[in-house]
């Protein structure tokens, strides 16, 4: 398959494995968020149209018929403007035959650029899901970690993509809030999901990246602090219609089904999990490190 000269560290959903990675944008516009350190080696910019249409033409043909799914990266590269957004679609859907689905990051700022009639025209163009960070349904937690948006905020913003017909992929993180607010931010984190019902709901762990000084902020969770935080949030939820996935990298814990389908189901997965954390105090009262030493 086809790899582009990416400007590292290049990161994308789990869901977005097989999807061939386009760097739109290089960085992130909204590159405050204090427990963040995916972009904070690089200087936030758009790449012309020209360059993105030089490096699609550079993909042999027979590696375009191979692709079905485009992600476009960086941070929240749905900040581009909408009509050079609109040129890079058409390219991809003239370029790439067998294209059924682009993907991008969405942050609130990169919503706040767009209207419901701006999405729909990406989203004839095949840009169908929004891969949006909320992090935690908490409003003080958010305040602390520099979010710059409010979870009402956040809730209206998203309102409009599903008003557009995108799909959402939405994502908290466990232990965000550490030890001080853990149950807030999980109570608040749920019923965030409840109102919207996302199309998918992911849990991500807190780990170091280049955030050293938040981590010296809060009291972070434990191993089996991290899962009882988990099952409040798996109690909590009630959404219409969700698929729930716990299968990053960070994770401890590793959940995967429909609500409300699987609902008690997954509950019960975490109670077990929480029973044999409690059977290894050992590893119970241990922080993990998820620390990297690459970027």
């Amino acid at each position: 398959m086809y790899h582009f000269n990416y400007e590292e560290p290049v990161f994308r959903p789990p869901s977005e494995a097989r999807s061939l990675i386009l760097q739109i944008t290089i960085g992130c516009s909204q590159n405050q968020c204090r427990f963040c350190g995916m972009y904070k080696m690089k200087q936030f910019r758009n790449r012309s149209v020209a360059e993105i249409a030089a490096e699609i033409d550079a993909v042999p043909e027979s590696h375009r018929n191979q692709y079905q799914r485009i992600f476009l990266a960086d941070g929240d590269a749905l900040v581009y403007p909408q009509q050079k957004l609109i040129e890079i679609l058409d390219l991809l859907n003239t370029k790439f035959p067998h294209l059924t689905r682009v993907g991008i990051y969405a942050s609130p700022k990169s919503l706040t650029t767009k209207n419901v009639a701006d999405l729909q025209q990406l989203k004839r163009r095949k840009l169908r899901i929004l891969y949006f960070g909320l992090e935690s349904g908490d409003g003080l937690t958010l305040k602390s970690v520099s979010k710059g948006y409010s979870p009402e905020q956040m809730l209206e913003l998203c309102r409009k993509a599903q008003t557009a017909g995108m799909k959402l992929s939405v994502t908290a993180i466990l232990g965000l809030a550490g030890q001080t607010r853990t149950r807030e931010h999980a109570l608040a984190t749920a019923e965030w999901i409840n109102q919207l019902s996302p199309e998918y709901f992911s849990l991500l762990t807190m780990f170091r990246r280049h955030n050293d000084s938040y981590f010296e902020q809060i009291k972070p969770l434990k191993n089996g602090e991290i899962i009882e935080e988990a099952l409040m949030i798996v109690q909590h939820l009630r959404p219409q219609k969700t698929i729930l996935r716990s299968n990053h990298v960070s994770n401890i814990l590793n959940l995967a089904g429909s609500y409300p389908k699987d609902r008690e189901k997954m509950i019960a997965q975490t109670e077990a999990a929480l029973a044999e954390a409690y059977s290894h105090p050992e590893w119970f009262t241990q922080v993990p490190d998820y620390g990297e030493a690459y970027f």
